[in-house]
């Protein structure tokens, strides 16, 4: 009875510290979920910036050849991948580790570096993933302005000088408003970074941008790490491929604590045949262009301006404040059409809108007006 009664009193199970302070959140809230609680499905998906053309009919070829391989595990090296991508980069496999997209990725690299009241540097309003795995891990988050709707990188290095930062967190191109800083500036800016401080340098968007968005940086250069990803481009956000590039000893270090059976074999194979298909990227990429276009004069014709896009998606600004874009943005999802929005001020006076097939813009064509006379109400 007594034992009984201390197991009633205990909470069990036993959880740490950290996560009995930690509220129950998620960073995003998927479409799937909102077509649940509004039974009934979009008519558009236009706010998760996944690529709707999708993969290479190389990659969706690999899927359905090695489908019968599913009964094994997926190679825990990624070693056929991890080689196809050191050519294409000009590097070693020992300066590669495949993860379960950049999202897993970020997970890992936050895990390997920051305990509770370890100090980070991020952007506010920036991707909200990496700002979950760092709460997750007790880390505190320093977060410093966008500056004209681009990250901050000198008042980002600079925040960490004041905070003793151990990571900092900057996207080029950036989500969610798509815009870039040019790969020199990055270089330049790198140069005062503290010593001891890790930057996370997230490509996701990188086929999409100009070239000259890309800093020339060594692979043995100790102080950044590089993220890209098989979502954007290449079509295949369900497949979960990433990968990480930076100095061999860091890369070493995921062999510490990552997931070696977290990639799907058939996803190591579609990507693979990704890779190999030059043409279908080019392809694609025009296609993104052609329909960043076509939001451009979308909104245009709604007399609403458009932020300058370097991705697959499009943020708008609504020409008022994140309280009318919320409306705007629940109106369009009342019209089925399923669209995002950046969280913090300035930025929330925008909608993002991802690029889609013409079907897909057609009905965000027809129903935009009709959540501006909504919202204006």
């Amino acid at each position: 009875m007594l034992y009984l009664l201390y197991l009633n009193v205990m909470t069990y199970p036993r959880y740490t510290s950290l996560v009995n302070d930690l509220p129950s959140t998620v960073p995003f809230v998927g479409p799937e979920t909102q077509e649940r609680e509004r039974k009934l499905l979009f008519e558009a998906r236009l706010g998760a910036n996944e690529n709707m053309f999708g993969p290479s009919p190389k990659a969706l070829s690999a899927l359905k050849k090695y489908s019968n391989e599913q009964w094994m595990y997926g190679d825990p090296t990624s070693f056929e991948l991890r080689c196809a991508l050191a050519e294409k980069h000009k590097i070693s496999t020992e300066n590669i580790v495949v993860g379960e997209g950049i999202d897993g990725l970020l997970g890992y690299l936050v895990r390997l570096l920051i305990s509770e009241g370890d100090d980070v540097v991020t952007s506010d309003g920036a991707y909200p993933t990496f700002n979950y795995h760092v709460t997750g891990f007790g880390g505190n988050l320093h977060k410093v302005p966008y500056l004209a709707d681009c990250e901050d990188i000198v008042s980002l290095i600079k925040k960490a000088h004041s905070v003793d930062a151990k990571l900092i967190y900057f996207a080029n191109p950036d989500n969610p408003m798509g815009t870039h800083v040019p790969g020199d500036k990055i270089v330049e800016a790198l140069k005062e970074l503290p010593l001891g401080c890790l930057f996370i340098l997230d490509e996701a968007y990188s086929e999409f941008a100009p070239t000259a968005s890309l800093p020339n940086l060594e692979i043995t250069d100790k102080r950044v790490v590089r993220l890209r990803t098989f979502s954007k481009a290449y079509g295949m956000a369900g497949a979960r491929v990433g990968y990480a590039m930076a100095e061999e000893n860091l890369i070493n270090s995921f062999e510490k604590i990552r997931n070696h059976f977290g990639m799907n074999r058939l996803a190591q194979k579609a990507a693979l045949e990704a890779l190999s298909d030059n043409k279908w990227l080019l392809e694609m990429v025009q296609k993104v262009e052609n329909g960043r276009q076509r939001i451009y004069k979308i909104a245009a014709s709604n007399n609403l301006k458009s932020i300058t896009s370097s991705t697959n998606f499009v943020a708008i600004d609504c020409g008022k404040d994140g309280f009318f874009a919320k409306k705007v943005l629940t109106e369009l999802i009342s019209l089925g059409i399923f669209v995002r929005m950046p969280f913090v001020s300035p930025q929330d006076r925008c909608i993002r809108v991802s690029v889609g097939k013409k079907r897909d813009l057609d009905r965000f064509e027809e129903a935009l007006p009709a959540a501006l006379k909504r919202a204006s109400k």
